[in-house]
């Protein structure tokens, strides 16, 4: 006999970016050469000074429990980095650690959000908004974005998308999957809405290094006092020092939401991993040098990808601002036979590029824009390029 399984599991849908690359493992295991332009993690080393701080740490014995909500260290270096970075102070009591970013988020929606709650998410977004708005048994209401505006919401769909159950906003900038990042004057319209309908909004900040051309970097919390205390950001090491798997993230708020999250946050996972924190503390208290060497890889490869996506008839697709994505339509493709039966939509594509070309990249449905694909430039330019000779030769030479 099955054993039945929670009713609120049918809201959700496994992770397609996790999906894609599991799929895509498999096959590398089975020895088929497949270029990945699927997962979010890049392929730089954290720089050594970093590892050795975690060596360090254990060779010190710092690896029993910390408090649930991080080191009063590793918080004090939140603290810097917000201050530097940023120009906005925050205390320690305003910050929590915990394992990832996205453990952060989903701390924050079972805090914030229930029955009744409606969560406001742009379109394209991340996964896993959707789902971890549900889970908390609230409604994600998609606002869609449009391409011309470079899908950054604008005053008027963020008004347009507002009722009298709306909690929140969830404003991801730079953006996955689009590499969207918003200008102060874009995040004021914005922010004279979300004050007047008194709205709190979830910053999630985590590609914020990782930007091009000179822009830089704004979230509503810098934009005045007014915002800072209803601007709940979220952080963490990952992208920005290659510390995918070390599963530090942060958030900064008001003492009485970090009180909240870090109730719930103590019967989940309890503290992050004591190692990693104190890698963590290396990585945002020390030289910042190697952050730039790595945007500036990341922009040749921007570049590359960009250029050749371009190349490709059907397709005009605009340089990324930031992060590592590219979401170009590709809805000129559909229409393709495979198997005797025409693809009709982005999963339909991405599986037969992944069978054709030997290259895996994620469906735009998953974003919610099905008309598109999401392509990380994360690996090395000449895969890049080998990458999109594959898809070319695919597409339009077959």
């Amino acid at each position: 006999m099955p054993i039945p399984l929670a009713q609120r599991l049918g809201l959700i849908n496994p992770s397609m970016t996790m999906t894609i690359e599991a799929k895509a493992e498999s096959l590398k295991k089975a020895g088929v050469d497949i270029i990945g332009f699927g997962a979010g993690e890049l392929d730089f080393e954290t720089p050594e000074f970093i590892k050795e701080a975690a060596i360090r740490a254990i060779r010190d014995g710092f690896t029993r429990y910390t408090p649930v909500g991080g080191t009063a260290e590793l918080k004090e270096a939140v603290c810097l980095r917000f201050r530097e970075d940023l120009g906005v102070a925050y205390h320690p009591d305003e910050i929590m650690v915990s394992s990832g970013g996205k453990q952060a988020l989903y701390n924050l929606s079972q805090a914030l959000w229930g029955p009744g709650d409606e969560v406001l998410v742009p379109a394209p977004y991340w996964v896993s908004y959707p789902a971890m708005i549900r889970l908390a048994g609230a409604d994600p209401v998609i606002v869609p974005t449009r391409e011309e505006n470079g899908f950054k919401l604008t005053a008027g769909e963020l008004a347009a998308g507002i009722t009298e159950r709306t909690r929140a906003l969830i404003l991801n900038s730079p953006a996955n999957p689009t590499g969207a990042l918003y200008s102060r004057e874009e995040l004021t319209a914005l922010g004279r809405v979300i004050l007047d309908r008194d709205l709190i909004v979830v910053s999630d900040d985590i590609y914020d290094k990782i930007r091009f051309d000179g822009r830089s970097f704004f979230n509503l919390a810098m934009l005045g006092p007014e915002y800072r205390n209803r601007t709940l950001v979220v952080n963490g090491v990952s992208k920005a020092y290659a510390m995918t798997g070390w599963r530090i993230g942060f958030l900064a708020a008001p003492p009485e939401v970090i009180a909240a999250v870090q109730k719930i946050q103590g019967h989940s996972t309890s503290n992050p991993n004591s190692i990693a924190q104190k890698a963590a503390v290396a990585a945002l208290t020390g030289p910042q040098d190697g952050v730039v060497r790595m945007v500036q890889e990341l922009d040749r490869r921007r570049k590359t990808l960009t250029e050749r996506l371009n190349a490709l008839p059907g397709i005009r697709v605009a340089l990324p601002a930031g992060a590592f994505y590219s979401f170009p339509d590709f809805s000129a493709y559909f229409g393709r036979v495979s198997g005797g039966a025409a693809i009709k939509d982005s999963l339909e594509l991405a599986d037969y590029i992944l069978e054709k070309a030997q290259i895996a990249v994620v469906p735009g449905s998953a974003f919610g824009r099905d008309h598109c694909l999401r392509f990380s430039y994360t690996g090395p330019p000449d895969r890049i390029e080998r990458g999109l000779d594959r898809l070319e030769k695919v597409l339009v030479r077959r």
